[in-house]
């Protein structure tokens, strides 16, 4: 069993409701799961969109990094991401990456882990230190909270109830 974090992201239909349903269907894969709330983002690369609802979610999972991978893009796929349909970095029904599997560095030309991009967005490490404070990049071994406390602000928001405000006072 390997930990693992996953990025969940939408901007298209009912995002918190697409969310939740991609989080019930990755815990079928991944065991002790857990999901951190639901954060506001304004679009970032791509900005003539509509703003997206970010969360992460971690647990164990037996499957390989390629299993995974393949299991995210089914459910993408599920909950109506056409890939080929749509702008890179774009609008998007839901988009599920893998940010971490264990302290394992994976580069391969379409799967790269620790996400590449990871360390430069709050609308990944804010969920993504809600559910696990301490966590390291396993490239650099530098905390993930100090690359945030270096990031300028990005527009980023709690959706609703959050505990960043507990873990972050």
């Amino acid at each position: 069993m390997e930990k693992v974090w996953l990025g969940l992201g939408s901007n298209l239909g009912d995002s918190g409701a697409l969310i939740r349903e991609a989080a019930v269907r990755l815990s079928a894969y991944i065991g002790e799961f857990r999901v951190s709330g639901l954060w506001r983002s304004k679009a970032r690369y791509v900005v003539d969109q509509p703003d997206f609802l970010n969360a992460v979610a971690s647990g164990s999972t037996s499957l390989s990094p390629r299993e995974l991978l393949a299991a995210a893009n089914r459910i993408e796929a599920e909950l109506g991401r056409d890939r080929s349909a749509v702008v890179a970095k774009g609008a998007r029904t839901m988009d599920i990456d893998i940010l971490l599997y264990g302290a394992h560095i994976i580069a391969e030309p379409d799967l790269i882990v620790p996400h590449p991009g990871m360390r430069e967005r709050k609308f990944v490490l804010l969920p993504l230190l809600e559910l696990s404070p301490d966590i390291a990049d396993p490239v650099s071994g530098r905390l993930f909270r100090d690359f945030l406390a270096e990031l300028p602000p990005q527009g980023i928001y709690p959706a609703g109830p959050s505990r960043y405000d507990a873990v972050y006072p």
